[in-house]
Order: C-alpha cells, then sequence, then structure tokens
C-alpha cells in the first residue's frame, strides 16, 4: 500500500498562515475538548495469558521486576476502581461534556462505568481491543481488533464508537481500516489544532488531531508534579491561543490513573472552573467537533 492510498502523504504545509475559520458555536474562539483515556483491564496481564504486566504510563516502572510486576497492576485498578470515579464526579458536577478514549476489553471490565458514561452523555471513541500499539500490526490481524472493539464498544455502551484513536501509532492500514469499519472520523495524528480532512485512496476521512503534549502523561514522565502545575499549563495554552491566534482546538487527555490523584485532580478541577468563566472557550465532546466541521467545511 502506497502513502497515497493510506491517507499517509506528509504534509509539511497544512492550512499556512491563513487557516479556515471553525465558525464554532455561539462565535467562540477556542473549542476544548478533555479526553478520558480508559484503559485500566485492556493492557498486557498475566493472568490474561500474556508473558510479562504493562509497565507503561505507570508510576513503578523503574522497579526492576520481571514477569508479572503486582505493584503495576494494583495501579491500573486503581484507575478503574478510584480514578475514574473523581473523573466523573469533577465533569457531571460542573456538567461538563467529555470523550472517553475507550479500550474494549477495560469496558468490559467495568459495567458500572459504561453506565456512568452513558447517563453523562459523553461520547465513546474506539482506542483498541486491548492496549496496543497499532503499527506493530499486519493488515488482517489490525482489522481483526478494529472489529472486536467496534462491536464490543457497541454492546457494552449502546451505540457504536463514531470516532478512533489508536495507541501512540497507527500503521499504514490504519486509516483505511477505519473508513472500512463505519468510522466518521480518526484521531491518528498529532499535526495540527484544526480539523482537516485526508484523501484516503479514492475516499476522504475526516481527522481530528489529537495532542500528547497537552496530556496528563507529564505527571508520568516529564516531570510534572502538582495540579498547580497542570493549572497553570492548561491555562496558558488557552490564554496562548485567545490572545495570540486564529481560532482553533486544544486536545487534554486524561488518565484514571495518573490525574486523578488527589493531588492533581484539584488542578483539574480548578481548570475546568476557570475554563468555565471564558466566555471565548467552547468545552465539548469530541464527535461535536467532528460533526460541526463536517457542516461548517464539508
Amino acid at each position: 500500500m502506497t502513502d497515497e492510498e493510506a491517507g499517509r502523504v506528509r504534509d509539511f504545509v497544512g492550512y499556512g498562515r491563513n487557516p479556515p475559520d471553525p465558525r464554532w458555536p455561539e462565535g467562540a474562539h477556542v473549542a476544548v475538548n478533555f479526553v478520558i483515556n480508559y484503559e485500566e483491564g485492556g493492557e498486557l496481564a498475566v493472568p490474561d495469558g500474556d508473558p510479562a504486566s504493562e509497565t507503561g504510563l505507570t508510576e513503578g516502572s523503574t522497579a526492576g521486576v520481571k514477569g508479572r510486576d503486582f505493584g503495576a497492576e494494583s495501579m491500573f485498578e486503581y484507575g478503574s476502581r478510584v480514578g475514574f470515579w473523581r473523573l466523573h464526579r469533577i465533569f457531571t458536577r460542573r456538567k461538563l461534556p467529555c470523550t472517553i478514549f475507550a479500550i474494549a476489553r477495560a469496558l468490559e471490565r467495568n459495567p458500572e462505568a459504561c453506565a456512568a458514561m452513558r447517563e453523562a452523555d459523553w461520547d465513546v471513541a474506539g482506542h483498541g481491543n486491548r492496549w496496543e500499539i497499532h503499527g506493530n500490526f499486519t493488515e488482517d490481524h489490525e482489522r481483526k481488533q478494529i472489529q472486536l472493539a467496534t462491536e464490543s464498544i457497541t454492546r457494552t455502551i449502546g451505540t457504536r464508537p463514531l470516532g478512533w484513536y489508536s495507541r501512540y501509532a497507527p500503521s499504514l492500514h490504519t486509516r483505511k481500516l477505519l473508513l472500512e469499519a463505519g468510522y466518521e472520523y480518526d484521531s491518528e495524528t498529532y499535526n495540527d489544532e484544526l480539523p482537516y480532512w485526508v484523501k484516503v485512496g479514492t475516499r476522504r476521512q475526516l481527522v481530528v488531531p489529537y495532542s500528547l503534549t497537552h496530556n496528563d502523561v507529564r505527571f508520568a514522565r516529564m516531570g510534572m508534579t502538582s495540579g498547580d502545575e497542570y493549572l497553570a499549563y492548561i491555562r496558558n495554552a488557552v490564554q496562548c491561543v485567545l490572545e495570540e491566534d486564529s481560532p482553533r482546538m486544544l486536545s487534554f487527555g486524561l488518565h484514571n490513573r495518573i490525574i486523578a490523584h488527589p493531588g492533581r485532580a484539584l488542578g483539574l478541577a480548578k481548570a475546568l472552573d476557570w475554563l468555565s468563566g471564558q466566555p471565548r472557550v467552547w468545552i465539548t465532546r469530541r464527535i461535536d467537533i467532528a460533526r460541526h466541521w463536517k457542516r461548517m467545511h464539508p
């Protein structure tokens, strides 16, 4: 498969100096989307038949444990047992929407969390059948994993996922396979702050870019330590766009097992309170951004 057929031709220009006006609702200048990555229960785990425990995005991964790591297992369990519910309270008490990037197997293991997502009317996008990097998959294996994830999320949530984001890196085939599976958009890139269309063979796909820079992985990997730092980081990002840039969107990624710890979560709560007071900020779901773009820029 060529880059053209896969929708993967590299573009170093993008919208350039004249990006389109998104025409966000009610004259908003920046669309803000918070994404909760729900992965706990879909990671590598010895009880699930894997040779070793997953230690990615845990805070004990420097330990010299080979094979099964009970410390890492418990950190993932914290995310679904405690962390998700703290984030759920923070968003629902403020009546603010968010998006779930969902690992299908993780949802299967927590029906109560699935019910809470439905009740909150959060949009649930596919994030994989398991928490694995698709960039290493063969085309046939990836097609099957996307199918399994789509069918599973449809069962647990009650509606099929309409958007998709793979763990970190997609494969050359991912975008074509998502179109075949009926996805309205994908977030398989970090290269812009506005949605855009790509040609995938003879078809077109809407891309709603994601960000790892504005992501709570900074707590696990990059030295951020407190909720106050997170508050300042998010506020600065939004203020920069409000003061310096043409209208755009910002994505903020969250993890139940990372930012939901109390010393960090309060910073998120304060950031949401500050954002709620900004008249030119539209806090919204990812599917709403995608559908707005399709209407305004078909």
